[in-house]
């Protein structure tokens, strides 16, 4: 066909969706319209299978429940189009402009072409979104199974309950965009950029987390079953529910550490929450030996009688935090904020350091509490023992009934 035919064909459908005498349902399946200027053109439910939009200016164009299978639309300008129901399956959109587009229940999963040679296995194809712009795009409940969407930008993009299952999400910017109840399990987030973003009751089961960026994200009631966040960013992350409840994916990360700790590191895996925003939760009678909880937001949490020995809780925010009976022994809690908690009967020893083979080395390591706040802390019947309390700002500390063996008070500010 011509470009001449093509506008014309283009106007014929038009007059089939309105249903005018003359309308015939287009069909461009396999044709080049490469670098075409069809702004908001309505091409709803045409048969595109296989066209070349690439370098094709669609902005605002309707293609809602239009045959895009296997099309290429490469480095095209789909701003604000609507591809409602569209069938992308096998679609190639490398690098192309879909911001603000609306894709809602799309389908871009892979898709198989069938071979004319008798005996020959279907070629399959994965869809290609690879490099495209979706910021604030409207995505929800489609399908993007196993889609290749690489260091894009979907900034703001409203994901909810989108099947995202196998997608490669590597390097894409996700900032502030609604995952709320997407199937990401199974997905490649290596280097993503998820933050700020609503990932409330997600599956992320068994997906790839490799130096990924939940900072300042909603991850509360999230699925992170066989997910290791060792590498992950949880800055200011939420992973307790509003009433302060241990979400799903806060009590596989405690559970998983748990195993750790049984099988001395030999099966389940490290809790990493270094920056997580886990206020006032209930994490009573858990151990958390030898996680990472730096910079962690514990402010109100109550953590009674709870095993933190060799914990890192370097930065940590303390206040308020009910810490009675636990055991802080070799903990590291240098310029924490312990203002008002409550740290009644806890244990502040060192811990004997072992060799590799788990023999004592007659090596001990002090809790460590250097500049960290006790301003006004309850530590009534505490046991400090060689503990490190230099700079530490212990004014208005209750401290009745507390042993300080070998511990010096000098270097600290107290009262006195």
């Amino acid at each position: 066909m011509t470009p001449d035919d093509i506008l014309k064909a283009i106007e014929s459908h038009e007059r089939w969706l309105k249903r005018k005498p003359g309308g015939v349902r287009a069909d461009l399946s396999g044709l080049e319209v490469t670098g075409f200027q069809l702004a908001r053109v309505n091409l709803q439910s045409a048969r595109l299978s296989g066209v070349n939009f690439s370098n094709t200016l669609l902005s605002g164009a309707d293609l809602s429940y239009a045959d895009l299978f296997c099309a290429n639309l490469d480095d095209s300008d789909l701003t604000n189009a609507v591809l409602m129901r569209a069938d992308l399956r096998g679609a190639s959109i490398r690098g192309a402009n879909l911001g603000g587009a609306n894709l809602k229940e799309a389908d871009m999963r892979g898709g198989a072409i069938i071979n004319d040679l008798t005996g020959e296995r279907p070629t399959f194809i994965r869809a290609d979104a690879s490099s495209s712009t979706m910021d604030d795009a409207d995505i929800n409940n489609a399908n993007l199974s196993g889609t290749n969407l690489s260091d894009s930008s979907m900034i703001g993009a409203n994901l909810e309950n989108t099947l995202l299952c196998g997608a490669n999400l590597s390097g894409v910017n996700l900032e502030n965009a609604n995952l709320t109840g997407a199937d990401l399990s199974g997905a490649n987030l290596a280097n993503a950029k998820i933050i700020g973003a609503n990932l409330r009751g997600a599956n992320l089961r068994g997906a790839l987390i490799s130096e990924t960026s939940f900072a300042g994200s909603d991850l509360s009631s999230a699925i992170l079953e066989r997910v290791n966040l060792s590498t992950a960013n949880l800055s200011g992350a939420q992973l307790v529910t509003e009433s302060g409840d241990r979400s799903r994916s806060l009590r596989d990360i405690v559970n998983d550490h748990e195993l750790w700790i049984r099988e001395q590191g030999r099966g389940g895996t490290r809790a990493q929450l270094a920056g997580a925003n886990l206020k006032d939760v209930d994490l009573s009678d858990i151990n958390l030996s030898g996680a990472d909880l730096r910079d962690v937001d514990l402010s109100g949490a109550k953590m009674r009688r709870a095993q933190l020995v060799m914990t890192d809780l370097t930065g940590a925010k303390l206040n308020r935090v009910d810490l009675r009976d636990s055991d802080l022994s070799g903990t590291k809690l240098m310029s924490a904020d312990l203002t008002d908690a409550q740290l009644n009967g806890a244990l502040l020893y060192p811990v004997e350091l072992k060799d590799a083979n788990g023999n004592p080395t007659g090596r001990f390591w002090p809790s460590d509490l250097e500049s960290a706040l006790l301003r006004n802390a309850d530590l009534s019947g505490a046991k400090f023992k060689g503990a490190n309390l230099t700079g530490a700002d212990m004014k208005g500390a209750r401290t009745v009934g507390t042993q300080f063996t070998d511990t010096d008070l000098e270097q600290a500010l107290t009262d006195a």
